[in-house]
């Protein structure tokens, strides 16, 4: 392990707010899943604050207590294997001006389907980064439930160089959110059903200034009048049309039904 890995294990300045969140409009995702598609299972969340844009200047993320069962050390890997109900945690990581941000270190650590941590051993502990795209990936199961505590996933993250934000993540309509102490509905994972498992997403913001993304101009002539389709992985630069207009892509990404152009104008430009 690298010594930024050996050393991300504790907060710079405990008790200092080290990490601004800003959430972010989920057009502004670049190839994220979306919450809900049309005609799948309906999400399981429930009503949530609109996000503002990434780059509003407030809306700082809350950092929340690392608790008493953190370990250094865990192993590199995404999957977090155990018994319970298979759940997906996924999205991206950005930076106060909505550039995605690669090599972010993520931490997470959770429960068993008993609420029983692994002190002893690495179970349902790991690390990650993020990859070019600012992107993230975990497989792992839903938390239990142990007294005193709403469901939750406890993760750090650090950006090369920065410091750590250490947080937890919640999910929708669970009853003990609302008697938890330590509870922030601003920390709340969309959430819907897939089959007999989970699917759940979260984007973070960290407190790393930068220059917002522009669109490079295309470096060939555009592909014109080809229809927009779901399913498709477009490039910057690709233009389309939809509904009877022309629209330039902004940033690559695969479609999904309900990223039509009109409703994703992080993605998708109108010319």
């Amino acid at each position: 392990m690298d010594d930024r890995e050996d050393h991300v294990t504790s907060d710079a300045e405990p008790g200092r707010t080290l990490i601004s969140r800003k959430t972010l409009l989920k057009a502004a995702l670049v190839g994220a899943p979306l919450p809900f598609l049309a005609g799948q299972a309906p999400t399981l969340a429930q009503s949530l604050v609109p996000t503002p844009a990434c780059d509003d200047g407030d809306d700082p993320t809350p950092p929340q207590t690392e608790g008493p069962y953190f370990k250094p050390n865990s192993p590199r890997r995404s999957t977090l294997p155990g018994q319970g109900t298979p759940l997906t945690v996924s999205g991206y990581v950005f930076g106060l001006a909505c550039q995605p941000l690669a090599n972010v270190l993520l931490d997470f650590w959770q429960a068993d389907a008993n609420g029983q941590y692994d002190n002893v051993g690495y179970n349902l502990r790991g690390h990650q980064f993020t990859d070019a795209n600012g992107a993230y990936h975990l497989t792992t199961i839903v938390p239990g439930l142990y007294p005193g505590r709403t469901r939750h996933i406890h993760v750090k993250l650090q950006a090369p160089n920065r410091p750590v934000l250490t947080t937890q993540l919640y999910f929708p309509g669970e009853p003990r959110n609302s008697t938890d102490s330590i509870f922030n509905p601003a920390l709340v994972m969309t959430v819907r059903t897939n089959g007999s498992g989970r699917e759940a997403t979260f984007d973070f913001v960290l407190n790393v200034p930068g220059t917002p993304p522009t669109s490079p101009p295309p470096t060939s002539p555009p592909p014109g009048g080809t229809t927009w389709q779901a399913g498709r992985a477009y490039q910057a630069g690709e233009q389309v049309t939809y509904g009877g207009a022309t629209y330039r892509c902004l940033q690559a990404h695969t479609s999904q039904v309900g990223w039509e152009p009109p409703n994703v104008p992080a993605l998708w430009q109108r010319m």
